[in-house]
């Protein structure tokens, strides 16, 4: 026997237009609340924000300097010994050519540092050289930084006066005759900014991006709360359903892309530097755009199972053609990364590999999700 239903499921969640308008109102007020609270949390750990978003791109300049070393210094001397090698890595240190002058270099190491040295603290105490240490004395009583021992007391420091003792004398007239030399320093790894107000602008931008995503479950609550109204409760349980699956797989893919695809893309893209010997001078504007666009373009394509189960169930494609066109729809999988992804074959990759498996398991989604029932339930006559 058939079942008599009520056809108006909307009976109790009517309003009208004027209502709606308000209802959405209220939703935006209330979501935009949320995000200036989340502002103003932002604004505390903006600084840390930055500095997590620089790790990538400090980490593949280091390994830009260390790699650009290691060949220079490979092309001279052959392959680098171990504890060498380990050093530079431990340290960040690169070399540098300098030369120095024979002359300066044959008075350095003809003086007797140490006793000239204690001469020069000799000559102190005796009131040599007073007149010179005057300022720095006066600097020090002001607070400038002095280098002290592990008991607190003053080390003493040698000025420019008597650092001529200490070198033999002060330096010659300038001479052409030089010898060429190493020096070590520590590796400049850091990112620049080109303008007076560009770091203000980024910390303003980190501050709103950490705010958004503190305030994005509340947000996506009020955007729900106005959307449920018009939805039937079938619709609502499939909601309920995929909406923590997709949320899921864009988290996922987000995070692919920044703890896994960072690395090997820079380390690709600073490969042309040093073929073109171009040292990379990134600016942390145009790297934070990055940073935001990669994984908002792997977080939204990893949303093909969903879009592909959609496409099922609505009729539109069958489980058949998923698998008959395989060939063309991992093709089409490349080519989307090509898209969603900067010009180097790595990021395509590891994106277009993973998509390829999300592919196969939209499939098994397709056939194994179990469809949901009629809400109206078994012969429901609407006339």
């Amino acid at each position: 026997m058939a079942t008599m239903h009520n056809e108006d499921l909307f009976e109790t969640t009517k309003m009208s237009f004027g209502e709606h308008l308000e209802e959405l109102r209220v939703c935006l007020v209330k979501s935009l609340i949320g995000l200036a609270i989340g502002f103003l949390v932002g604004l505390f750990v903006a600084g840390p924000v930055v500095e997590k978003i620089e790790g990538p791109l400090q980490r593949g300049l280091a390994n830009y300097y260390f790699n650009k070393t290691k060949r220079e210094l490979e092309g001279q001397y052959g392959p680098l010994q171990d504890d060498l090698e380990t050093f530079m890595r431990k340290e960040n240190f690169v070399y540098q050519e300098v030369y120095w002058e024979v002359n300066e270099v044959t008075r350095i190491l003809n003086s007797d540092a140490n006793a000239l040295q204690a001469e020069a603290i000799q000559q102190r105490e005796n009131g040599v050289g007073s007149a010179v240490t005057a300022s720095e004395n006066a600097a020090s009583e002001s607070g400038t930084d002095t280098p002290v021992d592990t008991d607190g007391k003053r080390v003493p420091e040698l000025n420019a006066f008597e650092q001529t003792f200490v070198v033999g004398g002060a330096p010659g007239a300038p001479s052409t005759h030089m010898i060429k030399t190493r020096l070590w320093r520590p590796m400049d790894a850091n990112v620049t900014s080109l303008s007076a107000h560009e770091p203000f602008m980024i910390y303003i931008k980190a501050a709103v991006i950490t705010g958004a995503l503190l305030a994005s479950p509340w947000i996506f609550f009020q955007i729900w709360s106005f959307i449920a109204a018009g939805l039937y409760p079938h619709e609502k349980n499939y909601v309920h359903l995929f909406l923590p699956i997709s949320l899921g797989l864009f988290l996922a893919g987000s995070a692919l892309a920044f703890f896994f695809v960072f690395d090997p893309v820079l380390e690709f893209l600073f490969h042309f530097n040093e073929l073109m010997n171009i040292d990379p001078d990134p600016r942390i504007s145009e790297w934070m755009s990055f940073v935001l666009l990669m994984p908002l373009g792997f977080g939204i394509s990893f949303q093909l199972p969903l879009v592909m189960m959609l496409l099922e169930r609505i009729g539109v494609v069958s489980i058949s053609a998923y698998l008959d066109k395989w060939r063309i729809a991992v093709l089409g999988i490349f080519v989307l990364s090509m898209i969603l992804t900067p010009a180097d074959p790595i990021s395509m990759l590891l994106m277009a590999i993973p998509l390829t498996l999300l592919y196969f398991g939209g499939i098994l989604l397709c056939k194994y999700m179990p469809r949901r029932a009629s809400p109206y339930g078994e012969g429901f006559d609407p006339s």
